[in-house]
């Protein structure tokens, strides 16, 4: 079973293989909400035949899995003050727990740009594949947002504080250090893709990763660990800032523009939904938390300036409010993780 060329989500049945193809490739294969009620069907449909013993995830294109979600979308949310957002968001993050908790195996490939969104739809399944063109982020602080679809409970695990560093940041991980962080199992070049999903059409995933994949290179992310912990440690943004401005390293003082350059709001309240995520039991408590903390963003200025800023406008020039870490107030959202 095919569905046309012209749809945004691909549903086949190869062999023993459904495969989902996120089809949008000039937006690179951004998330809608039609997107990803076509995904949550098809998984459910898979989920009691027996003919389709494995599943893929991946992207049309050469560019990437996935770019994110709806930005247009939350800003005309953000502005009119609609619900329209908070029910994506509701199943956007239902579709992603849907795939963490899958009952038969789900191979994701993490080939090209996999930011925000596609993170929630790749790095929660069962086998999680990048190549040496992997590039994962969480870019959510440029925008005045938070990383959300499960990320601070995928980032508040990464060994150390690496995942603090990548999502206050808003910087990119290669496939080296997506496997470092432990938001990917393997590693297998990109030129062997095309084999790796033949063979899914008729082996299990374990045995065609097994011979694919190779030893990935070292990990830059996991050899800055030792300033990245120090620097990271604890819940105040402005002494994380300033113990990078102090570091002997570059890249340290580079981490700390990047971060006074984000929203002081964003970055604030992703450190504190960060820590919180650590204690949650499961992702299901984690995903809750992202759709309470996305939710109260659609009434803070910042998020609906940050797009503006980098997709509507394009100007680069966000004007946050405030515009210093130093004046951010976090009682407002205190509640949110009460």
């Amino acid at each position: 079973m095919s569905t046309s060329p012209s749809d945004t989500v691909l549903v086949e049945q190869r062999g023993r293989l459904g495969v989902l193809t996120l089809n949008r490739p000039r937006a690179i294969n951004a998330l809608d909400l039609e997107m990803v009620r076509t995904a949550q069907r098809a998984l459910d449909r898979w989920a009691d035949d027996d003919s389709v013993t494995t599943v893929l995830v991946t992207g049309a294109g050469d560019r990437g899995l996935c770019a994110g979600g709806d930005l247009q979308g939350m800003y005309r949310s953000a502005r009119e003050g609609t619900a329209d957002s908070v029910e994506f968001w509701r199943e956007e993050y239902a579709l992603d727990h849907a795939i963490a908790t899958y009952a038969k195996p789900v191979v994701a490939l993490m080939d090209g740009i996999v930011l925000g969104g596609g993170v929630g739809v790749s790095a929660h399944a069962s086998h999680r594949v990048v190549t040496e063109r992997t590039s994962v982020g969480m870019p959510e602080t440029r925008i005045g947002f938070v990383p959300d679809v499960g990320g601070p409970w995928l980032l508040a695990r990464a060994p150390g504080e690496l995942g603090t560093h990548l999502a206050l940041t808003a910087s990119n991980a290669d496939g080296a250090d997506t496997i470092a962080l432990g938001m990917a199992d393997v590693l297998v070049p990109s030129d062997r893709l095309p084999a790796l999903e033949q063979a899914l059409e008729t082996e299990a995933p374990d045995d065609v990763l097994a011979r694919l994949s190779v030893d990935p290179p070292a990990s830059s992310l996991v050899a800055a660990g030792a300033w990245v912990d120090a620097a990271y440690a604890g819940d105040d943004v402005p002494a994380i800032v300033a113990r990078l401005r102090a570091s002997d390293h570059d890249d340290a003082r580079q981490a700390a523009d990047d971060i006074e350059a984000r929203s002081p709001t964003a970055v604030t309240l992703t450190l504190a939904a960060l820590r919180r995520a650590a204690t949650l039991p499961d992702l299901r408590s984690a995903l809750d938390q992202d759709l309470a903390v996305s939710t109260y963003l659609l009434g803070v200025p910042d998020m609906a300036e940050g797009i503006r800023a980098q997709v509507i406008d394009k100007d680069r020039s966000p004007r946050w409010s405030p515009a210093r870490l130093a004046d951010v107030d976090p009682a407002p959202w205190a509640h949110l993780f009460a």
